[in-house]
């Protein structure tokens, strides 16, 4: 086994250690203490019976000298606790914990090529861009890092777009065959199940979903880079998979420090890779409908019937008007045929869902393009799936809201069905929220860089939905622009509401209303 097989083995067996040491940990701490447990038997069979009496005594002073410590700490860990066993705050506990662990493993010198590891500035960015599968990198992921490097790279991506707290619950599916209240409600958090007792279903759905898609993507672009680029075939399958993981995680990471570009006009290999990001950009529940009721849109939820409507609407408007701006620049679809300009500019409308693959020169795009591209990368895609963005449904209900305040209506109904009051403010909560992480983005690096508004509101938007696509000043931002693109990163994935709630050290109810008075809007 030549030395880079050995770090990709050496690496995944070591980042696996370090994220089921997490899994483990945030399972744990999810988990309901067992009580009432039967007290255990006195009777002392044998050698066996000795033994475990001697350990007993030995241990017993240990467990009351324990609890004395603990006794008078007590009220803090317990609402130090109950603070973090939140669903929403273990769901950022746990991508917390995973770029942490994987900013540790970027700086280990075998990280890089080179040997020298990496600063921590890059192990930072990188690790919560994989994570949060975004896909802005500060080097070139192929060549700066090494096979160790790049495993660690792909193995976050995987947890990332997974979902640590979705991992948890299925090792603790996996463990105790049974799921608390409080594990089952992370998961909710995470996957946006309809119901706690949907989590079981839910997690396995995810798995078989995730490794169906992957591992065919990763099958048909390693036939094509073996037999059409005369690729070793060992190099092939890694080629293969790693893009197909980062394109179902809709991460946009790629081993080419063009991207895609080379592929601009091959539909073996740039198809397979948008199919992956509109599967996983569409969400685990509307694919799960899909599943049983694919071609009967009759019976498809308001969910799905908003999803699916306003993705197809929004990719072919994506499509037409990228298509159209720029297929006389010669730096990008004017050097193409005709249906090279048409297969590219539908590669490109996909990738602002947030995948972050490019096959075309982002920064040679013309300001009408860049407009577009930064409203599609702030829709983003589906939701409870690997795509960032406030989300379709979010876009559309707002619509619904607006469409019934003109008419004049005082509820709000959508395709046959009322929404509740409660979805209006949320949306509404969603909206607002993002614009201010990125307005506020968008300011400070424009007091921070030399870079003009439109470079720079498709960095802060790019970042803060997950997309990855990048106009190429990202390594050129400084120190405090990087860690302005990875808070809108980590604030991004999570969501503005989860990341909000989490935060919150308590939650408040109203016990009274106050006097009612309107004023005066407009």
């Amino acid at each position: 086994m030549d030395s880079t097989w050995t770090q990709l083995v050496l690496g995944l067996l070591l980042v696996g250690g370090f994220f089921l040491t997490i899994v483990l940990g945030v399972a744990v701490l999810a988990w309901t203490p067992m009580r009432g447990q039967p007290p255990r038997s006195r009777r002392a069979d044998g050698r066996a019976g000795w033994v475990r009496s001697r350990w007993r005594w030995l241990t017993e002073g240990f467990r009351v000298g324990v609890r004395r410590a603990a006794r008078s700490s007590r009220p803090v860990v317990g609402r130090a606790v109950a603070a973090v066993r939140h669903p929403a705050r273990l769901v950022v506990l746990g991508f917390a914990g995973a770029v942490l662990v994987g900013t540790l493993l970027l700086l280990l010198p075998p990280a890089t090529r080179s040997g020298e590891g990496a600063g921590v500035v890059t192990a930072l960015f990188t690790a919560t861009s994989a994570v949060c599968v975004t896909g802005l990198v500060l080097v070139d992921t192929g060549t700066y890092w090494s096979g160790f490097g790049q495993t660690v790279i792909l193995v976050l991506i995987q947890v990332g777009g997974f979902g640590i707290m979705t991992l948890a619950s299925l090792l603790g599916l996996l463990v105790a065959r049974r799921l608390r209240i409080r594990l089952q409600l992370g998961a909710q958090a995470e996957t946006r199940s309809l119901g706690v007792g949907d989590v079981r279903q839910v997690v396995f759905g995810v798995l078989r979903i995730t490794v169906l898609f992957e591992v065919a993507v990763a099958v048909l672009l390693t036939w094509r880079f073996a037999a059409g680029y005369q690729q070793p075939w060992g190099q092939a399958v890694y080629q293969g998979f790693f893009h197909a993981v980062s394109a179902f995680n809709n991460a946009g990471f790629s081993l080419y420090p063009d991207s895609l570009v080379r592929f601009v006009d091959d539909p073996l290999v740039c198809g397979p890779i948008a199919l992956a990001v509109i599967v996983g950009g569409l969400g685990f529940p509307v694919l799960f409908e899909l599943r049983r009721h694919l071609w009967a849109p009759r019976r498809w939820s308001l969910h799905t019937k908003i999803t699916v409507g306003t993705s197809l609407v929004l990719l072919g408007a994506g499509w037409l008007l990228i298509t159209v701006a720029e297929w006389t620049n010669s730096g990008t679809l004017g050097r193409l045929g005709v249906s090279g300009k048409l297969f590219a500019g539908f590669f490109h409308a996909v990738m602002p869902r947030t995948a972050g693959f490019n096959s075309l020169d982002v920064a040679q795009m013309r300001d009408l393009t860049l407009l577009v591209n930064d409203v599609l990368m702030f829709i983003g895609g589906g939701s409870a799936g690997t795509a960032g963005g406030i989300k379709v449904t979010t876009f559309a209900l707002l619509g619904f809201v607006i469409l019934a305040e003109v008419r004049g209506e005082p509820s709000v109904h959508a395709l046959g069905r009322r929404l509740p009051a409660g979805i209006h403010r949320q949306a509404l909560t969603i909206v607002l929220l993002s614009v201010a992480a990125v307005g506020s983005g968008t300011l400070l690096l424009l007091a921070l860089t030399p870079f003009t508004l439109d470079q720079v509101l498709f960095e802060v938007t790019s970042a803060f939905a997950t997309v990855g696509l990048s106009t190429g000043i990202t390594a050129q931002v400084g120190t405090a622009g990087q860690v302005i693109l990875v808070l809108l990163m980590f604030v991004g994935r999570l969501g503005p509401i989860t990341a909000a709630t989490a935060l919150a050290l308590r939650e408040r109810s109203r016990r009274y209303e106050l006097p009612e008075e309107r004023p005066i809007v407009g």
